[in-house]
This record gives structure tokens, sequence and C-alpha cells, in this order.
């Protein structure tokens, strides 16, 4: 017996280390859930997304919308595996990663990133880094040409969406300060809602903005795709656990409260005003309380999610109402009111429901090195401010950069016939 455990120490002496670390970190459970949120996250923009926002434009724009959350998809993957999750994720500075990942260099079928194979981690990142962009659509949906909506996205993302990344999830400064950001709270919806601010900002409104409705073509279509993203949004934030246990099962749970409470809170908040409550408003209630919850599901309990939905629903249905009707501003499809306002509100409000001692509503605890409420406050606003600022000031060069290369905008007669046989020689519908 002694020879044979001699034996065995001999084999395993001439192993590689990395190897029997290797296999003794991959967890199968771990790998099968993210495998199934990257589907769920992917879901979310195909076709969650594209039948969302379809629904809610007018019937000669809808398939301009399909192409563009189609042709992001492409897109985006293709810059992802080129350069775009190597200087995410790669070591590199407090700013910005590395090349050491460019063309997915040194990733294998045994490569890991925590209990999962690496090859998952970035595809899973990338289904993040597709639907922002995705999401900046709805801003200049209408209006915007597809070829300058081509170079507009790939510029974004590896200017703003990709350094932004770093910062928070890829070891960058905003990571190592605490900042609490669990599913994208600043990473995808402060980046998508600024950028498309500032988009309706400089390609101006609508024809008829403000004295013509504007009505969504078929509500149908937007409640399906509503549906398919709220089921998506389980992969969104469970997944980004990036494990198989009780934090992902937590994360899905205080999602779908603060879902049903942001939908619920808009309904009321819209009958009251209205004297009806209306699908779209149920919908986009819906929308505001994922979008709200995203940077705390993985830090707060479920008394906590009860309030952030609630306070989703409230802020912005008032957030959508002040910038349509009291600013004129045509974000077409309210992306910044509900994704930047509703990301903004949850990653202040984590910093207060992560808090340990408020009961009911008591989460999981702050960052390390954090002891108070005050302190992690602190670093949510830090986390709110920079990433505004940043993509405000870059989606803005970058829009009068492409203005120098390709027209912004279709020309009047275009926008009056429609971008789908303007820019696509097709049509929705053929009745």
């Amino acid at each position: 017996m002694k020879k044979l455990y001699t034996l065995l120490a001999s084999v395993l002496l001439l192993l590689p280390v990395s190897a029997i670390a290797e296999e003794s970190q991959l967890n199968g459970a771990d790998t099968a859930w993210i495998l199934t949120s990257t589907a769920l996250v992917l879901f979310m923009t195909l076709p969650g997304l594209a039948l969302f926002y379809g629904g809610l434009v007018r019937v000669k724009n809808v398939l301009s919308v399909l192409m563009q959350c189609f042709a992001i998809t492409g897109l985006v993957t293709i810059l992802w595996v080129v350069v775009g999750y190597s200087l995410a994720f790669g070591e590199g500075n407090a700013f910005i990663g590395d090349f050491s990942r460019v063309f997915m260099t040194g990733i294998t079928r045994d490569t890991l990133s925590g209990t999962i194979p690496e090859s998952l981690f970035a595809l899973f990142q990338m289904t993040f880094a597709i639907i922002t962009p995705a999401l900046i659509v709805g801003g200049f949906a209408e209006r915007m040409r597809f070829s300058a909506m081509l170079l507009f996205s790939a510029l974004w993302v590896l200017l703003v969406y990709v350094p932004i990344t770093h910062w928070v999830w890829g070891g960058g400064w905003l990571g190592e300060m605490g900042l609490y950001d669990f599913a994208g709270g600043t990473v995808v919806h402060i980046t998508a809602g600024v950028a498309a601010l500032v988009a309706a900002l400089v390609l101006k409104p609508r024809i008829g903005f403000g004295s013509t409705p504007l009505p969504p073509h078929n509500m149908t279509m937007v409640m399906t795709g509503a549906g398919m993203l709220w089921v998506g949004w389980f992969g969104f934030n469970g997944g980004s656990a990036l494990a198989a246990d009780g934090n992902a099962a937590m994360a899905i749970f205080v999602t779908h409260v603060s879902a049903s409470m942001g939908a619920l809170t808009w309904m009321v908040m819209e009958w009251k005003r209205f004297g009806k409550p209306s699908a779209l408003g149920v919908a986009t209630g819906m929308v505001a309380g994922l979008g709200t919850i995203t940077p705390a599901s993985g830090f707060v309990g479920i008394g906590g999610a009860v309030v952030i939905g609630l306070l989703a629903g409230f802020v912005c249905f008032n957030a959508t109402m002040y910038i349509k009707n009291v600013l004129k501003i045509d974000d077409s499809l309210d992306v910044f009111p509900v994704h930047g306002v509703g990301g903004i509100l949850g990653t202040l409000l984590v910093g207060v429901f992560a808090s340990t001692e408020l009961g009911l509503f008591s989460g999981f605890g702050f960052a390390d090195g954090i002891t108070s409420i005050a302190g992690q406050l602190k670093v949510q606003f830090i986390g709110v401010a920079a990433t505004a600022t940043y993509t405000a000031l870059l989606t803005w060069g970058i829009l009068k950069v492409v203005g120098l290369v390709s027209e912004l905008r279709v020309d009047q007669d275009e926008e009056v016939e429609g971008l789908d046989i303007v820019l696509h020689e097709e049509r929705g519908y053929d009745l």
C-alpha cells in the first residue's frame, strides 16, 4: 500500500500544477447556469428588445429598428472578439485593459475564469456589450441613418462601453474604490440612458414631435417583447453572480419583485393622472423596475427590492413626463428617463439598502473597508457622476465625428416616407 501511495504521489508531481488547479476549480453547476444566463441575455436583445422597440415606433419604421438590433448584435460580437474583451477585462491599468486577449488569444477549452470556462465568461459579457448600444437605438429611433448608426455604435462600444466596463468590473478604479454595481446600473443603464439623451439632443426631434401624436404601431409586439425582457433579465441579474448559488437565486428574486412593483406603481400613477391604465404604462414601469434593481440585485434583500421597485415606478414615470412635456426632448422611446434615471436611482439606492441594519429592508453589507451608508453612498455617487460625465462627453464627440463622415439624420422627405423603404427597400407588413 505504501508503494501505491508513493507511485500515486510521483504521478501527481509529474502533472502540471495549472492542470491540477484548473481541474479542481471547474464547477459544472456554475457553468451550466452561466450557459443558460448567456442565452437569456442574448434573448433580451434578440428578439426581446427588437420586438419591444419595433412595436413602439410607427409602422413605416418597424423594420429599421429590428435591423438596427440585428446589425448591432453582429457588429459588437466581432468587435468584442477582436479587441473589446481584452480591453475591458485585460489586466491593464486602472482605466483600461491591455491587448493580452486580442482575438481571444490564450483562451482555450480548458482556460478558466473563476469556476467557469473563460470562453463562457467572455461570451456572457459579450451579451451585455450587445444590448447596451442596442438600448441607445431608442433615443434616435425613426430618424438616424443606418450607416451613421453602425459607425456610431462601433466607436461608442470601444470608446465608452469598454473603458467603463473595465473601471467597474475589470479591475479598474471604480471597482477598487468599492462601487456596487452587480449587473450593470452604471455599465449598461447609465451609459445607454445618457448616450440616448445626448443623441436625441444632437439629432433634434422627429417631424411632428409635440404637435402630432406619434403612437406605437403595434402594442401586441410591445407587450411580447416586454415579456421576453422580463424573463431574460433573470439571466442578466442572476447570471451576474457567476455561480449557481444563493446569491444568484436572491438576485433573481429581488429582480422579479422590483419589476412587479415598478409595473404596478407606474400603472397607478398613470391611472390617477390620465384616468385609465395602459398596457404601455405597465410594460414601461416593469422595465423601469428592472433597470433600477439591476445594480442592487446582488446586494439587497426582498424588502429593499419592494422599495426600489416602488421608487423606480414613481421617479421614472415623473422623469418621462418632465422630459417629454416640459423639456420637449424627443428621446423617442424614453431610454434616458427609464434606463438612465433608473440606473442612477438604483446605483444610489444600493448604497442605502445594502446596509445590514435596516430590519425588514436590510441587505448583505457594504463593500470592503466601508462601514456606513454615508460611506457607500459617497462611492456610489462618484460612480454615477464619473460614468454619466464621461459618457455624455464621449457620446457627443463621437456623434460629431460620425457627422463629418456620414449624415447623421435622414432628410425630411425620407423621414416622412419612413426608414424601412428609404434605407432598406422593405416593408414591415404587406397588407
